[in-house]
């Protein structure tokens, strides 16, 4: 008697562990990708050319470019949020954005508060060093991160 309720106990403790391993992996605890896939992406914009130009209602420049393309991808329609890049990696940080764009490189000095995505360019500086470009995403959303990074690096192999 006491061994069934020792093995019924084991079942009903491996279908717990097994359930709760069901879910997305990797995992949004914001649940990034689902609010945008189908909805709004909002999306951070440093004016930074020839990344990310100001063309009144929308934006434009290389990355502006690349996110809209991404944002098709989605079903997802954008919403820009114009700013300095502190204030934008600060809204990034409290969730009010999705990704912040303008020229970012993988120096940038904001890795604290924001997930990068890998280099998806490489450009040089205005003294000849070559830099490598990222996009920026809130920390921990990493089904999100893995998303934009397979769009990213699909189109750089593709433009090889």
């Amino acid at each position: 008697m006491e061994r069934n309720v020792v093995l019924r106990l084991g079942v009903a403790a491996s279908l717990l562990l097994t359930g709760g391993c069901a879910g997305h992996f990797p995992a949004d605890p914001e649940n990034t990708l689902d609010a945008v896939t189908g909805g709004t992406l909002r999306v951070g914009a440093s004016v930074n050319p020839p990344f990310v130009e100001d063309k009144g209602e929308q934006m434009a420049g290389s990355e502006a470019e690349l996110v809209q393309d991404y944002a098709l991808t989605r079903d997802a329609e954008i919403t820009w949020v114009r700013g300095g890049e502190e204030d934008l990696m600060n809204r990034l940080e409290h969730g009010e954005l999705d990704l912040v764009i303008g020229g970012l490189t993988d120096k940038t000095p904001w890795t604290k508060k924001a997930g990068l995505t890998r280099p998806y360019a490489e450009s040089a500086d205005r003294y000849g060093s070559r830099q490598s470009h990222v996009l920026a995403v809130p920390l921990g959303e990493n089904a999100f991160l893995l998303d934009l990074d397979t769009y990213l690096q699909s189109r750089k192999e593709g433009a090889r």
